[in-house]
């Protein structure tokens, strides 16, 4: 983590319009030019600059920057907890440091043989912290993620999600543990996951992030249980694909426009570009994925390359290099191969 911080600034310099950022230069998950200066400092036992970045979160209403802010702090907490102990034992009942820990204490029993049983346990005091934040929505999508790990029945579920919406109508957090939930409780289940993730970004502001949930509600299509091939950035053709084929490529088109709205090499939509590149490989759009490759800049996320490897960044260089590959053979004085670059609508 310190080795990108140390790394951002001069990536950012060199790839403000970025055409072929090298390998060396790529980094993964790094943070923000906020988020930098928090974790370098709860590296060093100081909670003081987390406590500030959250509490301007949450005073400004920067929901989606403070539910990012949240996981990556919870994340880092993992390894390194002593300054979330300071802070807690500082200041018992702030509710920055609340979300933390709630959030570090659901991720803790997720990985977990009895994950449901010891997330059972847990929900109460979750809810429990999220009923006393106010209009705060972020310690909801903690709460609906503890709900979907306990394996909740829907009505129980539906009483959270009514909570989370009610403080914000919008949040992308809360609607992708929704998408979760329902795509885990009904499996295969693509048409509904779709209905869902294209009403909420149907009815939400053009600049929302939520407008990017059918592309989440496609990459659930494509990588669920009997979709996934050998190699996960490989054209995916299956009967499920082929019945929502119009649909998943309407989610990626939807999410194509969102990124063409934010600046190339942008920290806060690299976790978009990198999600739309992989689900655009996956449908066999090679030219749109390439330019999303591009538009990445240096900036890699482990969520979704991680998905089928423990290298999310060496998956992320292979895809990258076989794309440019691709590029070249099809640059004139060479001949044209492998399949058109999107199937026609009467192909489906």
């Amino acid at each position: 983590m310190l080795r990108a911080f140390l790394r951002t600034t001069a990536a950012r310099a060199r790839s403000r319009t970025p055409r072929s950022v090298p390998d060396d230069d790529v980094l993964l998950d790094a943070p923000d030019d906020r988020l930098a200066p928090a974790l370098v400092a709860a590296a060093r036992g100081d909670f003081a600059p987390a406590a500030g970045l959250l509490s301007t979160t949450r005073e400004r209403a920067e929901w989606e920057h403070r539910d990012r802010y949240a996981t990556r702090l919870a994340a880092f907490a993992r390894s390194r907890a002593e300054w979330l102990d300071t802070w807690r034992a500082t200041a018992p009942d702030d509710p920055d440091a609340l979300l933390i820990a709630a959030r570090l204490a659901v991720h803790r029993r997720w990985d977990s043989p009895a994950r449901a049983e010891l997330l059972r346990q847990l929900v109460p005091a979750v809810v429990g912290a999220a009923e006393t934040s106010g209009p705060d929505p972020v310690p909801w999508r903690t709460a609906l993620d503890a709900a979907r790990g306990a394996r909740a029945g829907h009505a129980e579920f539906e009483r959270l999600w009514a909570q989370a919406v009610r403080r914000s109508a919008h949040h992308y957090g809360c609607h992708v543990a929704a998408l979760q939930y329902l795509a885990a409780s009904s499996p295969g289940a693509h048409g509904e996951c779709l209905d869902f993730a294209e009403t909420a970004a149907q009815d939400a502001p053009e600049d929302a992030l939520v407008r990017a949930l059918p592309l989440r509600a496609a990459f659930t299509c494509l990588t669920s249980t009997g979709t996934a091939t050998a190699t996960s950035t490989a054209p995916t053709s299956t009967a499920a694909v082929r019945t929502h084929r119009r649909r998943l490529d309407a989610a990626a088109d939807r999410a194509i426009a969102l990124s063409a709205a934010h600046p190339a090499a942008d920290p806060w939509t690299a976790e978009l570009r990198n999600l739309l590149a992989y689900v655009l490989l996956r449908l066999g759009r090679r030219q749109d994925a390439a330019e999303q490759l591009r538009l990445t800049g240096p900036y890699v996320t482990s969520f979704p390359w991680e998905r089928d490897t423990d290298d999310p960044l060496g998956h992320f260089l292979q895809a990258r290099a076989d794309v440019r590959a691709e590029a070249r053979a099809r640059a004139p004085g060479h001949p044209p191969r492998g399949r058109a670059e999107r199937s026609a609508p009467g192909d489906h």
